[in-house]
């Protein structure tokens, strides 16, 4: 329990400042909602510390060798094997996800569809309340995120035992149906 709530008060001081890309909110309620769905699935403790941790490395100042130093090298694999190099183009780094996906163990796929699904449920209540304006606000629009999305729907379960599949993953599939129809 306490490193759990050692990483949510790491992620919270890590992102302070920082907001979604839309209405205003605190980023830090996204790597909260990704460690909330992954422990709410049985998840271990180290993959939701690396659910609130995700995307530290990616969006701020903060090295992979503290998040190591801090939780150890287990949450920092995780957390690596889902940040981005930002120096790559959107289309490199999301098919950098995707080939890794394919082949990653079950946490690691986990820990991908977990922040891909509270993303996808955050931009499905954006085009609710805005519309398909929203697509502007992004790196990539509609017919990229498709692709991307799709993807991943495609290799989520690629080498995944079904007893380690967890129920979200249904979620996802069913949010990218209702988003990209």
């Amino acid at each position: 329990m306490e490193m759990k709530g050692k990483a949510k008060r790491f992620a919270e001081k890590a992102h302070a400042g920082q907001y979604r890309k839309t209405g205003n909110i605190p980023y830090i309620t996204h790597p909260i909602r990704v460690a909330a769905l992954l422990e709410s699935s049985g998840a271990s403790d180290e993959l939701v510390c690396a659910g609130y941790l995700h995307d530290v490395v990616e969006d701020t100042t903060i090295g992979i060798d503290e998040i190591e130093k801090e939780f150890g090298e287990r949450v920092a694999d995780l957390v690596r094997s889902h940040t981005e190099d930002k120096s790559k183009t959107w289309k490199e780094r999301k098919q950098h996800t995707i080939d890794i996906l394919k082949t990653a163990e079950p946490e690691v796929k986990q820990l991908i569809i977990a922040d891909r699904l509270d993303n996808l449920l955050s931009l499905e209540a954006d085009l609710q309340r805005i519309g398909p304006d929203v697509w502007n606000v992004f790196n990539a629009g509609y017919e990229d995120q498709k692709w991307y999305n799709m993807e991943l729907l495609k290799h989520m379960d690629d080498g995944l035992p079904e007893k380690e599949r967890p129920k979200f993953f249904d979620d996802f599939s069913a949010v990218i149906q209702r988003i990209f129809h």
